[in-house]
């Protein structure tokens, strides 16, 4: 079982400073700030339900078509519902449908969803968003089997 949870600092990312757009969607508030020259960071506070987990998804892919990186910084994060857990799955796919490299920051919110329905680590997640945006840059992107072979 390999966690993808990580503390390592790594400086060579500057942190995303200006946003380049943002929305208020229920009781979220996305932002979305670009990195050179081809990741975008896209920041979600407040709380992911219900009533706002698919908007997170269509915000966080609405660069999709010019981006090779994407980094989802949920570390503001106060409530997390299970409905955004299966947001994040939908995201995971259409990543791999776009063959975009994400990875993500959750917040002790998403941390404890995450504890329960994804105790294998099989979204990519890490502890800082430095570890992330290296994660994004530079590792490749790890494939899930979703069928076994026969022999």
């Amino acid at each position: 079982m390999e966690s993808h949870m990580s503390t390592s600092t790594n400086t060579r990312h500057p942190k995303p400073e200006t946003p380049i757009d943002h929305a208020e969607v229920h009781t979220a508030h996305f932002a979305t700030r670009l990195l050179p020259p081809n990741t975008v960071v896209v920041t979600a506070q407040g709380e992911i339900d219900a009533a706002n987990s698919q908007e997170l998804v269509d915000y966080a892919m609405r660069h999709g078509a010019r981006i090779q990186n994407l980094v989802l910084d949920m570390s503001e994060v106060e409530f997390f519902g299970t409905s955004g857990f299966s947001a994040l799955h939908t995201l995971n796919i259409r990543c791999a449908g776009e063959s975009i490299k994400w990875a993500s920051v959750p917040s002790a919110a998403v941390t404890k969803l995450l504890a329960i329905c994804d105790p294998d680590s099989a979204l990519p997640f890490y502890e800082r968003l430095d570890s992330a945006l290296s994660a994004v840059a530079d590792e490749p992107r790890p494939s899930l089997q979703l069928i076994t072979k026969t022999r």
